[in-house]
C-alpha cells in the first residue's frame, strides 16, 4: 500500500507506454507522478486501476517485484474501464489503489520444485512469480512452466517465453488448443503437458491461474500425479470491485476474493470451489 494513503483514494500514476500483446490484450507501464519512487508489491497481488470519469477495475500486477519503481499491468480490453485504458497514451494519468490481496507462496517454497500451470491471460498474474523464481534460481528445485492458449496468436510475452525456453534450468512447455499455418509446437489443452513434465510430486508446489474450467481439470491432473491438495495454489480473480472486502461483491462462500485471495491454498477452499451456486 502507498504509505499514509487512504485505501479508497487512488494515487496518480503516469503512463510510460502501452504495448499491444494480442488482438485484445495489452500491457501498460506506470510511474508515480507525486515523487513516490517505489511501489513495493508481492507476486500475485493486484491493483485497482481508475480511469477518471469512467471507473475502476481490478487488474493483476504483472511486473518484476524487484523493480518497485515501475508498475506493469497486462489486461484484456473487454469492459468499459479496460477499453478506456487501452486508448490512453504516454503521459496520460491513471489512478491506482493497492496493492491488494494475497500472493504466491514463494518464500514458503524454498527448496521445493515449482510447477506453474496457466492458460491465456492467466500468465500475467504469474509473471512476477517467474521473475522472482528465476532471479533466485539457486533457492528452488525444478522450475516448470506449462502454458496454454487458444491459438498461437493468443500467446502472451512471446519474447520472454523464448528467453525462458532458452534457459537450461527452467522447463517451459507451451501448447495451443488449435493451430494453423507455421505452428510447430504442441496442440492440445494445457493439462496434456502435465504428465510429461519433470518434477517430484512429493516435493512440489503448484501454482495455477486461468479460466476456472481449466483450473478444475488442472487440479485433478496434478492430484493424479501425486501432488498434495495443500501444495496446490490457485488464483481466483473474479467479481472483485472495491479491493478491500467492503462492498461484498466478490464474496466467495465464507471469504472475499479481494481480501482473502486472489491466491488461495486449495485445501482451504476445496469445500466450496467449483460449486455452481457459489
Amino acid at each position: 500500500m502507498i504509505k499514509d494513503s487512504n485505501p479508497m483514494l487512488p494515487a496518480q500514476f503516469c503512463i510510460q507506454w502501452v504495448r499491444k500483446e494480442t488482438h485484445d490484450t495489452f500491457t501498460i507501464e506506470l510511474k508515480s507522478t507525486n515523487g513516490t519512487h517505489e511501489f513495493p508489491f508481492s507476486a500475485g497481488q493486484f491493483n485497482m486501476l481508475y480511469v477518471f470519469g469512467v471507473g475502476e477495475a481490478p487488474i493483476s500486477i504483472s511486473g518484476d517485484p524487484s523493480k518497485p519503481e515501475v508498475l506493469k499491468h497486462t489486461t484484456r480490453s473487454v469492459g468499459t474501464v479496460t477499453k478506456a485504458i487501452s486508448k490512453l497514451k504516454k503521459g496520460d494519468v491513471l489512478g491506482v489503489r493497492g496493492p491488494f490481496g494475497s500472493y504466491w507462496p514463494l518464500e514458503d517454497s524454498l527448496g521445493k520444485d515449482i510447477v506453474i500451470v496457466t492458460g491465456g491471460i492467466g500468465l500475467a498474474p504469474l509473471r512476477p512469480a517467474l521473475y522472482q523464481l528465476i532471479s533466485q534460481r539457486e533457492k528452488y528445485g525444478r522450475i516448470v512452466l506449462l502454458y496454454g492458449a487458444r491459438m498461437p496468436e493468443d500467446l502472451l510475452y512471446k519474447k520472454e517465453l523464448e528467453q525462458w525456453r532458452g534457459r537450461f534450468d527452467v522447463e517451459v512447455k507451451v501448447t495451443v488448443d488449435s493451430a494453423k499455418g507455421n505452428w510447430r509446437g504442441n496442440v492440445g489443452v494445457v493439462t496434456t503437458l502435465i504428465p510429461r513434465a519433470q518434477f517430484d510430486p512429493l516435493q512440489t508446489i503448484a501454482m495455477i491461474c486461468g479460466p476456472e474450467v481449466m483450473i478444475r481439470f488442472t487440479i485433478k491432473e496434478l492430484q493424479n500425479c501425486g501432488i498434495k491438495t495443500e501444495n496446490i495454489f490457485i488464483s481466483m480473480e473474479r467479481n472483485m470491485k472495491c479491493g478491500i472486502g467492503l462492498c461484498g461483491h466478490c464474496q466467495f462462500g465464507f471469504c472475499f476474493v479481494c481480501k482473502d485471495g486472489p491466491v488461495f491454498r486449495l485445501d482451504r477452499i476445496k469445500a466450496i470451489f467449483g460449486k455452481r451456486e457459489i
